[in-house]
């Protein structure tokens, strides 16, 4: 009897392992995306899907830590600062290495980021290197020579960079994806296009890649590769939610980073929802007449039904201001309620009496539920006020992106925008005059001022100089802000280890770990 019953659990654990149960000598861990046109070349890059698939590929001179997100030691494995916070001396690693056995050097970042900021370029990001003696002008065209971009590679070992001024908030800037180093073939003559081609630096190279599917295996010349601890990643690009949740359920999809069917979920532990320092705004194009009067964009936005459209029922966390709640941050308030005195009467000012001789508004959303009945909202208060008759036009994504920069023949668009760092500049120096991502083309030197000056400074300072910047935005309606989005992860963290929430989500592959399966409710599995 008992030789029964032992072969009976034999065979039991024989099926339990072919039905695919994760174990700790799991060899793949899989990721779940949304399909997303990916970059491969750093200087191009955009969505937060790169910025996620970038941590498996390549690595910066710092990277985030998988909680705090705050920068750790990567290529480089220290630096110094001087006293006046002017000048960073980073040291890379010796054994820092690309798949392919070559050295990462400093020259690498140094040519990297002088084609990143090469006014031709097509980066996105490269304003955020404003604060780099010289980097402005030359990106802006304003002095084409590109030695006076103060960054120097004296040894292949060492990088030093000269900054404007002090900026409290540059190695955080540095954990950006956009800052990597690009190995000097692919820079001169890459092959973006197939991401097996890509010669990264990062715990992970490309293996295989199609639209469906991506797979990795682990960068055996990564300097830290003992402690990568899974040998193979693959994404899958799917949008069948349902499909999407049924693999997650069954194990054979470890994390769904977008895409899941959250009514379908067997153990809802595995829905992880955590505060993201993140918004979804609209804005106004305000350089075009009569947008680009501070009167017209207000009373447009005081016409609106706030109440309605930061539905407490709707939102997550609905939002008055651009900027997520930060600890010491000043109270902005933003235009929290539709008031029709008041909007008249700045229509009266601008010389639109009750709207009269106001262009019809273009409306851009890249669809879904919510964008179109915020824009319903819009169109209807617009029409019932002002007797203007509002267009909507619908560009899904990816290309909904690139639109907004390609052909800026809208009024009003929307963009949920998630902080680059966790510093209230990352949403306030994107609307700078010469900000790669300032689509709205508000420029105002005034408010540019604000935000240089207050990027240098610490502590209280800092945050009241960058609210006032932030009053500015908000009281002359070019952003109207709706709510501040959460992260919403499927992910069992009884299964997997190395991966927290944390307000950027991100999450660095070089951390993560397979612990095992845990069964599902009422199934008990067979110590090993």
């Amino acid at each position: 009897m008992i030789k029964r019953m032992q072969k009976a659990v034999l065979i039991l654990i024989v099926l339990l392992s072919s039905a695919g149960w994760a174990v700790a000598e799991e060899t793949e861990f899989v990721v779940s995306f949304l399909p997303s046109r990916i970059r491969f070349n750093p200087i191009e890059t955009f969505t937060s899907t790169e910025a996620q698939i970038y941590t498996a590929i390549y690595e910066g001179l710092v990277g985030y830590h998988p909680l705090t997100v705050r920068p750790v030691a990567a290529v480089a494995e220290r630096w110094d600062i001087n006293p006046e916070g002017t000048v960073y001396t980073f040291y890379l690693r010796e054994n820092a290495r690309y798949w392919n056995g070559d050295r990462v050097t400093a020259s690498h970042f140094r040519d990297t980021w002088l084609a990143l900021l090469d006014p031709k370029s097509e980066s996105a990001y490269s304003f955020l290197f404003d604060a780099i003696l010289g980097a402005e002008q030359y990106r802006s065209g304003n002095n084409p020579d590109p030695r006076s971009v103060a960054v120097r590679a004296p040894h292949e070992g060492v990088l030093e960079v000269e900054l404007e001024r002090p900026a409290p908030h540059f190695l955080d800037v540095l954990a950006h994806h956009s800052f990597v180093p690009v190995h000097p073939d692919m820079l001169a003559n890459g092959d973006w296009d197939r991401g097996e081609n890509v010669i990264g630096n990062g715990p992970f190279r490309i293996i295989e890649h199609n639209d469906e599917e991506m797979l990795l295996s682990r960068n055996e010349r990564y300097w830290d590769r003992r402690n990568v601890r899974v040998p193979r990643l693959r994404f899958v690009f799917s949008e069948d939610y349902e499909a999407t949740t049924r693999a997650f359920n069954d194990g054979s999809i470890h994390w769904v980073a977008g895409g899941m069917s959250l009514e379908a979920v067997a153990q809802p532990r595995s829905i992880i929802v955590n505060p993201m320092f993140a918004t979804s705004y609209y804005f106004f194009v305000a350089d075009r007449q009569p947008w680009d009067d501070p009167r017209v964009r207000r009373a447009m936005a005081l016409l609106l039904p706030w109440d309605r459209i930061r539905d407490e029922e709707i939102h997550f966390a609905p939002a008055t201001t651009l900027v997520p709640a930060i600890p010491g941050y000043p109270e902005v308030v933003g235009i929290v309620e539709q008031d029709l005195d008041e909007a008249f009467e700045l229509l009266e000012q601008a010389g639109y009496p009750e709207g009269a001789g106001l262009p019809s508004p273009v409306l851009r959303i890249p669809g879904g539920s919510e964008s179109t009945r915020v824009v319903e909202l819009m169109r209807e208060s617009w029409r019932d006020y002002l007797d203007l008759a509002s267009r909507v036009e619908l560009i899904d994504y990816p290309d909904y992106f690139d639109s907004l920069s390609a052909d800026r023949t809208y009024t009003v668009a929307t963009v949920s925008w998630i902080g680059d760092f966790a510093d209230p500049l990352t949403f306030l120096q994107m609307w700078t005059s010469l900000s790669n991502l300032n689509e709205s083309g508000f420029a105002n030197p005034d408010y540019d001022a604000v935000v240089r000056d207050a990027a240098s400074l610490r502590g209280n300072e800092r945050f009241e100089g960058l609210s006032r910047a932030e009053r500015m935005l908000l009281e002359t309606a070019v952003v109207l802000p709706v709510s501040h989005s959460p992260a919403v992860n499927l992910i069992d963290l009884t299964v997997v280890d190395g991966w927290f929430p944390n307000p950027l989500d991100i999450h660095p592959f070089k951390h993560v770990r397979l612990l095992g399966m845990t069964p599902a409710p009422g199934v008990v599995r067979y110590p090993r």
